[in-house]
């Protein structure tokens, strides 16, 4: 078999494995998140690349840093870190832990200790279709997960579901 044909078929390989990872990763985001969703009756998310290929630009900005900063940008957005390895149903299952604070009669957080539960009520923001999200390692060998929603939520006065 010629070099050529040996290195194609090679990049073919790396492409596929590269894509199989990369449906898993989807897999972990989306499952854990729209299993909240079934919970209150709503309609699964969908994957959507443009919306991830979003969280993933703003994940590589924090590569050097695990920094908890929101990007500001058009989408509703989680961020988690930690200082060691995290996975995605991690961070998910963080976020989605606070519906234990949320009252959706008063459509309020009952947090103690001043915490929030607005992550767990993007999560299952009604009005919202596409997830997208993205993981890295950092330099420090911290992980900085990120999830964005479109469209977003979290409307002063308007309950999640």
């Amino acid at each position: 078999m010629s070099l050529l044909k040996t290195n194609i078929l090679f990049l073919f390989a790396i492409s596929l494995l590269y894509g199989s990872l990369t449906q898993d990763l989807k897999q972990e985001f989306l499952e854990p998140q729209n299993e909240a969703w079934k919970e209150v009756g709503l309609d699964p998310l969908v994957w959507d690349d443009e919306v991830a290929a979003y969280a993933a630009s703003n994940a590589n900005q924090r590569i050097s840093d695990c920094a908890l900063l929101h990007s500001n940008g058009p989408f509703g957005e989680n961020i988690a870190m930690s200082s060691g390895e995290m996975s995605a149903e991690d961070a998910a299952g963080m976020w989605i832990n606070e519906k234990q604070y949320y009252d959706y009669s008063s459509n309020t957080c009952n947090v103690p200790y001043g915490g929030t539960c607005l992550h767990y009520t993007q999560v299952v923001w009604r009005n919202t279709v596409r997830l997208g999200c993205a993981k890295v390692v950092c330099n420090g060998g911290g992980t900085f997960i990120t999830c964005n929603y479109d469209p977003p939520g979290n409307y002063n006065g308007e309950t999640p579901y």
